[in-house]
């Protein structure tokens, strides 16, 4: 029998050779995997809850940002962050803000968020009709902005919800409500009916804020709107209690009817004594009331007092109006009855 011949020592190198390659690229293969799991599968569990919060400051460098994740427990390793951050690209693109994250959001779903400053947005919400003074206390009480914000002038903020981010400064979130709503109202005034009886812009807001105040029911607006437009057209008096409120308290509710020694007080704001429109606005209107003030409905209305149901009935002629007055004035009675009599039965029990 034939032996085999032995490899020779050029053979042999090259077999270790390929063996050796083959061990490399099997290293590298199961380093990829590796890298691409670590940067696109499942990160660490949040520590409480379903989400985990995290404020990177502005100013801040590319360590700090993956020291606050690793902190927060975001990422698993401040490292390979560091490597991910360097590898994409995305090291100097990386935003201040406020960040919350899923749990077990993935390294790459971390580093891609704050690249794109896909930071957390919070709410400011202005309530229609509501004065300056708490324009200015609500933007004060949010703990997500930050430095002051002056009382602006009355009427000049859009009730709106405004879209803000930690951090953002109060007096620019109050500049943007106010850009807003002069935006607004341009538009409009450029629109308004011809021969309207106010005469500027600054007129249309006044009128708004008292068509705001008459009625919490939006559909309303423009019959309210239309009322007193007509009263101004033939030289009547506006005579709006939230006129005279206002000029008792500023607008804060006074949580009682309106006195008689206050109604029969002489002020800029008493329109049952002063004709015309009051001096300034009485709270900020918002779109629908300026709406109506500009483009008010075509009616011969000139009156209106609440039905009892939360809305109001309408009248043309005086006498007509003072039937409904009488018949609010019965409901007014039988509610007043009624509380008594509760707090009666209470006292019995």
């Amino acid at each position: 029998m034939r032996k085999s011949a032995g490899l020779t020592p050029a053979r042999r190198w090259a077999v270790i050779g390929a063996s050796a390659l083959a061990t490399l690229a099997l290293v590298f293969v199961l380093a990829g995997a590796w890298a691409l799991w670590s940067y696109s599968g499942p990160g660490p569990a949040a520590r409480e809850g379903k989400a985990t919060t995290v404020v990177l400051r502005k100013g801040a460098g590319l360590q700090e940002i993956a020291s606050a994740l690793d902190k927060a427990g975001v990422v698993g390793s401040r490292s390979l962050f560091l490597a991910a951050a360097q590898f994409t690209g995305a090291a100097r693109e990386l935003k201040a803000g406020e960040y919350r994250f899923t749990s077990r959001t993935s390294l790459g779903k971390v580093l891609d968020d704050i690249r794109n400053g896909r930071v957390v947005i919070h709410q400011i919400t202005i309530p229609e009709g509501v004065t300056a003074q708490t324009v200015a206390d609500i933007l004060a009480a949010s703990p997500v902005l930050t430095g002051v914000a002056p009382v602006p002038p009355e009427g000049s903020v859009l009730p709106e919800t405004y879209q803000v981010q930690r951090g953002d400064d109060r007096a620019a979130v109050l500049q943007r409500m106010m850009q807003d709503h002069d935006e607004l109202l341009a538009l409009l005034w450029a629109r308004r009916q011809p021969d309207l009886p106010i005469q500027t812009p600054d007129e249309a807001v006044i009128l708004a804020s008292v068509v705001e105040k008459e009625t919490g029911v939006a559909s309303e607006r423009p019959r309210v709107a239309a009322v007193f437009t007509n009263r101004l057209r033939q030289g009547m008096r506006l005579e709006s209690d939230p006129t005279v409120i206002y000029g008792v308290s500023r607008g804060r509710p006074l949580g009682r009817g309106l006195r008689a020694s206050e109604l029969a007080a002489i002020s800029p704001y008493n329109t049952y004594l002063v004709g015309g429109l009051p001096p300034t606005p009485i709270a900020n209107p918002g779109r629908e009331s300026l709406a109506a003030v500009l483009d008010p409905p075509k009616t011969d209305e000139l009156f209106f007092v609440a039905d009892g149901s939360g809305g109001h009935v309408f009248a043309k002629t005086f006498e007509e109006h003072q039937q409904n007055v009488a018949r609010w004035r019965k409901v007014e009675a039988a509610r007043a009855a009624q509380a008594a009599a509760g707090k009666a039965a209470a006292k019995a029990r």
